[in-house]
């Protein structure tokens, strides 16, 4: 057994209470969120690394293709949604995680130079039957870019701790 004092390495994170709840995301909620700067360097990065299709990473062919110029990934705008909703909301909120995501759609080109943003819309939320401490949040998040154009839409279920009586 070791004798040397605590260190941050070794000492347990202190216990945190969250700033949202179940409660806090009621349908017909919205909630605007977000301001993600798409840079050049992290669309060519998340491409070469998970997406290495040549209209993400070479100018030539991205100008050939469709997009007309190199674009971000559709999974890299997923990710940079997910940051965006974990520095707004998620990570101060009692999350336990998701079952899913459906209708994940990609609207439009997201291009290096963009500005993105989002919209979360709660459409649903339930007690779930089989944990009366967790709640089922029903969600649409829509982002748009800087010209108010949408470019991704996808809906899902989060799943939330409910508030403790005594945090009421």
């Amino acid at each position: 057994m070791s004798t040397d004092p605590p260190t941050a390495a070794t000492r347990p994170a202190p216990e945190r209470i969250p700033r949202y709840w179940w409660e806090d995301f009621p349908a017909g909620h919205v909630r605007e969120f977000g301001h993600m700067p798409v840079t050049r360097e992290a669309t060519l990065a998340f491409a070469q690394a998970f997406d290495p299709q040549p209209f993400h990473l070479d100018d030539a062919a991205a100008e050939a293709s469709l997009f007309g110029r190199l674009s971000a990934s559709g999974w890299h705008t997923c990710a940079m949604t997910m940051r965006m909703m974990c520095d707004d909301y998620l990570l101060d909120a009692a999350s336990l995680g998701s079952p899913g995501i459906d209708n994940l759609r990609w609207l439009k080109p997201v291009f290096p130079g963009d500005t993105l943003r989002g919209r979360l819309t709660v459409l649903a939320a339930r007690p779930m039957n089989s944990r009366p401490d967790v709640g089922l949040v029903q969600s649409r998040w829509e982002i748009f870019n800087q010209h108010g154009d949408a470019v991704l839409s996808m809906e899902g279920w989060g799943m939330f701790r409910r508030r403790p009586a005594d945090l009421r």
